[in-house]
């Protein structure tokens, strides 16, 4: 908020520099610093340029007014050129360099900096600097910092790795494929595990309204509570219909989980939704319980597929592009928000918190819990890979395939 508010002082600055004299300027710092509130000072400072101290004096001339008795001409100097105190940089050569070099010091300075590996707080920096012999309080490293246009700034995940050759040929074939179901009326749904959840009183990202001074009590580690243990919830999102079903499971994320999950929604949503589909489209990730590589995953969805008549084709994402799934920003970041600052103390409360998940786009969940049992490590015979009718798509059949009934 506060350097959302110093953008427009800082226009109204550079529009009015030219026509005030320094009293006026002064004056008029402190105004805007006063109308500002708590923090004012240090906002106008960072706006403007000019040093707190110039501001608080003009906030004590606001207090006390005293009489002019002579106006000086809009834009006249009060002292002549190159009068006053010299800023710090000047006064101390090399402070700015010696500044840069400590908060980048692989880039701008020694590799061995002694704060390569520390904590670099405007404090911290203060302290190392009067040890190389400059003298300065920690305000004015910040002020030195924002006139070099530093910022305080989180880590931003942009970096991916590698991408695949076909990463965007593939991305090209799943909207490809997923137009041509829609325009058929076919389904088509977006899989995916949600984030492992702590079931308790432990703390959850996030805040929300409570009488001032009563927060909701937690834990202090969070550790698993054995009796309770951690919950799985397995999405699946029906990309034209903005709907959802997420399975809660108890035990383990496998694949025969995921595809009692898919199964889960085609009972209770999915089969109401489409009465006559006869295909039914799957996009997942490339790992996981849903991977392509996993061979108990494709003996399920035969199962499933068996089991409903319809003829299943999966589409995976290029490994490494599993934010660019619908289900991560249609539906699990929204059922995230609804839950923000609650504990999720028992099942109950996690399954009404993911089904009364809403948005003004209209999205709608259902959710139930899975208390069955999912044991890992479960071997596939070569036998019930051989029984799977799986057809291999022309282009990267290892991502994209049709399993069809065997009925």
């Amino acid at each position: 908020m506060r350097m959302s508010n110093a953008r427009p002082i800082a226009a109204k600055y550079k529009a009015l520099v030219d026509v005030l004299d320094e009293r006026t300027r002064r004056l008029w710092a402190a105004a805007e610093a006063r109308a500002a509130g708590y923090g004012g000072v240090s906002l106008v400072a960072r706006a403007t340029g000019l040093s707190r101290a110039t501001i608080a004096a003009g906030l004590e001339e606001l207090r006390r007014p005293r009489r002019r008795t002579a106006a000086s001409p809009l834009g006249r100097r009060l002292r002549r050129p190159g009068a006053g105190r010299k800023r710090l940089v000047a006064q101390q050569p090399g402070l700015g360099e010696a500044l840069e070099a400590l908060v980048e010091p692989t880039t701008r300075g020694d590799p061995q900096s002694p704060l390569r590996w520390t904590c670099k707080s405007v404090r911290v920096l203060a302290r190392e600097l009067e040890r190389q012999g400059y003298r300065l309080s920690y305000q004015t490293v910040s002020d030195l910092l924002h006139a070099a246009h530093y910022s305080l700034q989180a880590n931003r995940k942009t970096r991916e790795g590698d991408g695949h050759p076909d990463r965007n040929a593939q991305f090209e074939h799943i909207a490809a494929k997923t137009r041509a179901f829609q325009q058929q009326g076919q389904p088509v749904i977006s899989v995916d595990t949600k984030k492992k959840e702590l079931v308790g009183d432990f703390k959850n990202g996030g805040r929300e309204w409570r009488p001032r001074g009563q927060p909701e009590p937690v834990r202090m580690h969070d550790f698993v509570d054995p009796d309770r243990g951690k919950v799985i919830p397995y999405g699946v999102f029906d990309v034209s219909g903005n709907v959802g079903w997420v399975s809660v499971g108890v035990d383990h994320d496998t694949p025969e989980f995921a595809v009692e999950s898919i199964q889960q929604w085609w009972r209770r949503m999915g089969r109401k939704t489409y009465p006559h589909a006869t295909d039914l489209l799957i996009t997942a990730d490339a790992g996981g319980s849903n991977s392509a590589r996993a061979r108990l995953w494709k003996v399920a969805l035969q199962r499933l597929a068996d089991h409903t008549g319809l003829r299943i084709a999966v589409c995976h994402f290029p490994p490494g592009a599993s934010k660019w799934n619908k289900i991560e920003h249609r539906m699990f970041c929204h059922i995230t928000e609804n839950w923000r600052g609650r504990p999720l103390v028992d099942h109950e409360v996690i399954v009404n918190l993911i089904a009364n998940t809403t948005t003004a786009a209209g999205l709608r969940i259902r959710a139930a819990l899975d208390r069955r049992r999912y044991p890992t490590g479960k071997q596939v015979t070569p036998a019930e890979v051989a029984a799977v009718r799986l057809e291999p798509d022309p282009f990267h059949g290892d991502w994209n395939y049709v399993i069809t009934p065997r009925i």
